[in-house]
């Protein structure tokens, strides 16, 4: 005699089935990643190519600004503006900003980092007096307070004082990376205005290298690579840009030292997921309390309040609408791309990562790798 089959718990068996098998390839991918990273670690490959990604730096930015001013001259072309002029009139628009803000914003900078670094003997004294009080409030009998206030403060002066001595050459390196960095940024722009002037042509190019049967799916999936791509780029600096703006204004209303400076680190490290807001916050609120307990609880309940209305508001707006990431994947990502290439590597992690979804996405939904029949 067969048993009756239950259709709604075959159907409850199906659907975890699927998704045990989504979080499967999700497993798969990362311990893939992760195992194709060392090899290339392991091999010496990674330093090869780090030299190789130095020395192409200029190619690369050139792309990244042809393929972010593409759209515009493409609205230009419409207009049956030719495509030199409308290069041309995009180049002078971003000039234009890059010069604009540089006077603006560098002399601030520069003026707010002489200030905060002629404080610096006033700052560590204070930050190790700050600590001291705290230790004294704890039970001598339970830890030896002396030995650690003794270890500390050398530690805190030989930091101060290899500081103090090592600052002339640092900003002499400082000062020649940043020329070097200018000078590199500024073929980058040449190399992206010819690449503008002849980006159809060479998008054309690559796609004829493509076998005819696979030519329209490689260029669809091209298109939803560049949509995805530019949706985060555009959202994380525009997220980057208001986190800044914000900070630098509550941080100078609340009478932070070097506030700009402050508030330009917590924008450009708030592009890194859930890792960026405590890095850029770290330092405001250190050197806030070096100047008072309560600018410091002020910075503190600042920088939480903007970084909760950003994470639930901003991202919500602008950046999760464009990945649409699980939380869990990329703090994955951060981990492994942290673990090899640092900062940088944290900052390429969540588009590197959107990119592979969106393939994984595509190819999914044309050969159902996830779904039963």
């Amino acid at each position: 005699m067969h048993r009756k089959i239950d259709k709604d718990n075959l159907n409850d068996l199906i659907s975890i089935s699927k998704k045990m098998l989504k979080v499967l390839y999700v497993i798969l991918i990362v311990i893939g990643a992760y195992i194709l990273l060392k090899i290339i670690k392991e091999l010496g490959i990674l330093g090869i190519i780090l030299s190789l990604l130095k020395i192409l730096t200029p190619l690369f930015i050139g792309i990244v600004v042809a393929w972010l001013l593409n759209p515009l001259i493409t609205k230009l072309e419409k207009k049956k503006v030719r495509r030199i002029i409308s290069a041309t009139i995009a180049y002078v628009i971003l000039i234009g900003c890059i010069v604009l803000l540089i006077k603006a914003i560098l002399p601030l900078i520069y003026n707010q980092t002489v200030e905060l670094v002629a404080n610096f003997p006033d700052i560590f004294s204070s930050i190790k007096d700050w600590i001291f009080g705290l230790f004294n409030k704890l039970d001598s009998n339970v830890i030896n307070i002396e030995s650690i206030e003794k270890n500390l403060s050398n530690r805190i002066d030989l930091f101060s004082s290899n500081l103090s001595t090592t600052l002339p050459s640092n900003i002499m390196n400082i000062l020649s990376i940043t020329i070097s960095s200018i000078g590199t940024f500024v073929i980058g722009l040449v190399i992206g205005f010819f690449l503008l002037l002849s980006c159809n042509n060479l998008s054309n190019t690559l796609l004829e290298m493509v076998p005819k049967r696979f030519r329209e799916n490689v260029n669809e999936l091209l298109q939803k690579i560049d949509q995805s791509l530019r949706g985060y780029v555009n959202g994380a600096l525009l997220d980057a840009f208001i986190v800044f703006l914000v900070s630098s204004i509550a941080f100078a209303i609340i009478g932070l030292k070097a506030p700009l400076l402050f508030g330009l680190f917590c924008g450009l490290t708030n592009v890194i997921p859930y890792a960026g807001p405590y890095i850029g916050g770290a330092p405001a609120v250190i050197v806030a309390f070096s100047q008072s307990t309560g600018l410091g609880i002020a910075i503190l309940i600042a920088i939480v309040i903007i970084q909760a209305i950003e994470g639930n508001i901003l991202q919500t707006l602008i950046i999760s609408k464009t990945t649409k990431l699980n939380p869990v994947t990329i703090i994955i990502g951060l981990l492994i791309f942290g673990h090899f290439f640092g900062i940088i590597g944290m900052l390429l992690s969540t588009p590197i990562i959107g990119v592979i979804k969106v393939i994984f996405k595509y190819l999914d939904d044309k050969y159902s790798l996830t779904k039963f029949e």
